[in-house]
């Protein structure tokens, strides 16, 4: 048994979404449906993807990233997470997603409109096997405003299918205009540390003063985004991973973890080696000096 094996989630920390309490570490479930995120490319091997989600559980892990649009050729994340994890324990959370469409081919739709929503909760509840989801996230798709969807979604919250809502790929005026409608628990947007974007950098922020989850994706993957975890780190990251000997991946995990107790992690992969180690990023300190260099290598990338 190696170091790594001993770290669970615990040691990343805890936050609450809303009155629910998770480790800082969480998983996120898109990769578990093969090498291509959606639909084409290499299936994943089913017995291979329900162990890894056993492990993260194993592992501490108690929130659970996902949506009924991800799906490859023969897999569905929300189908393995119901085989693999339920019934399901207490302490689990599972988020959701909404907005985006696929149909049955995979292919993708025009954005979900406000009156089509409520068909898509149910049918992650359907799929993940639940009578309610813990917490459902409105994914914009370039619309100007959100109050229309995120309205809809309320009434959801309200009719008891979902017990706390969140917003994703959205600018500081997006968050206002959601906050007069319903409480927001988290929000979900790209961010990495070779990824500079000052409005980023704004909602992280804001998230921070309202007591809100900021949990950015693609934060291992950067630029390779659906493709899978890129291996173009910059010296930074490939220096500061030398001194702790660890993983370039472990150190972005690491990085995006130290921009605030509110920032929460949901690293993705169908390897258990990679979980594991992903895992043991919750427990990876980075020296003031460290994150310096890193935060001055992210802003010259811009």
């Amino acid at each position: 048994m190696t170091a790594d094996d001993m770290i669970t989630a615990e040691a990343s920390g805890t936050w609450k979404l809303g009155d629910l309490p998770v480790h800082r570490i969480g998983f996120g479930a898109m990769r578990l449906t093969g090498s291509a995120a959606f639909h084409h490319g290499t299936p994943s091997d089913r017995g291979r993807s329900l162990a890894v989600l056993r492990k993260a559980v194993g592992l501490g892990v108690n929130h659970i990233d996902t949506a009924a649009f991800y799906f490859s050729s023969l897999r569905s994340a929300n189908e393995l997470i119901n085989t693999a994890l339920s019934p399901y324990p207490d302490d689990l959370v599972i988020a959701a997603k909404v907005g985006p469409y696929r149909d049955h081919h995979g292919e993708w739709g025009t954005s979900a409109r406000p009156d089509q929503l409520r068909g898509h909760v149910e049918e992650n509840l359907r799929q993940l096997g639940r009578d309610h989801l813990d917490l459902v996230y409105l994914r914009r798709m370039r619309q100007d405003s959100v109050a229309e969807h995120f309205g809809a979604l309320a009434e959801l919250r309200e009719a008891g299918l979902i017990r706390h809502l969140g917003i994703s790929g959205v600018e500081p005026r997006h968050l206002a205009e959601a906050l007069e409608i319903a409480p927001v628990v988290s929000v979900q947007n790209r961010y990495a540390v070779d990824r500079p974007g000052p409005v980023d950098d704004e909602v992280l922020r804001l998230c921070g003063e309202h007591g809100i989850a900021f949990v950015p994706f693609y934060a291992v993957a950067g630029e390779t985004g659906e493709r899978g975890a890129t291996t173009a780190h910059d010296d930074a990251v490939l220096s500061v991973a030398r001194a702790h000997g660890v993983s370039p991946a472990q150190v972005r995990i690491a990085w995006t973890l130290h921009q605030g107790p509110h920032v929460l992690a949901i690293p993705g992969t169908g390897n258990p080696g990679h979980l594991v180690e992903n895992v043991a990023a919750g427990a990876l300190r980075l020296t003031e000096e460290e994150r310096a260099r890193l935060d001055e290598a992210r802003a010259q990338a811009g």
